[in-house]
């Protein structure tokens, strides 16, 4: 079985944060069928931080909810298992979850598993790989009893 090594980085004022076993929870069952070795740094700020990284990186004004930092193994270097960092605003996750009728819970293992799902190149740029990507979220999701959110309620 492969390892999967998570490093949480509270860095938002937020008390409403997931504890260190579910966010273990979910990276393990996004990366189900991932057959490395994986370490992960999970960061989460306030919206400051991600405003800046979201302007930096990707040239886009304002807050998103999370940023996928995938890791890229430079030439000639072997054997670090490093799959890459996400960083989560945790004030962002709390408005979507409350305007989408979400539990927050809920609504955290989603955007953790998307983010992970990117961070092993699946990707919603065009709409097959949206609608691929999409599916694998969803199917992740049911195995933890959470419901599709994608679905409109």
């Amino acid at each position: 079985m492969a390892v999967r090594d998570i490093e949480v980085q509270r860095i938002s004022h937020s008390l409403l944060l997931p504890r260190d076993d579910d966010f273990q929870l979910w990276v393990e069952k996004a990366l189900d069928d991932y057959p490395k070795d994986a370490e992960v740094l999970i960061r989460i700020v306030d919206t400051q931080e991600i405003i800046d990284l979201n302007e930096q990186y990707r040239h886009k004004n304002g807050p998103t909810n999370i940023l996928s930092f995938p890791f890229e193994m430079p030439e000639g270097v072997e054997g670090l298992n490093l799959l890459g960092d996400l960083v989560v605003c945790a004030e962002v996750l709390a408005l979507e979850a409350e305007t989408q009728k979400k539990t927050l819970k809920d609504h955290w293992a989603h955007i953790i598993i998307h983010g992970i799902l990117h961070l092993i190149a699946y990707d919603h740029v065009d709409e097959k790989d949206a609608i691929e990507m999409e599916a694998k979220e969803i199917f992740i999701l049911q195995q933890l009893h959470i419901n599709n959110p994608y679905k409109e309620r």
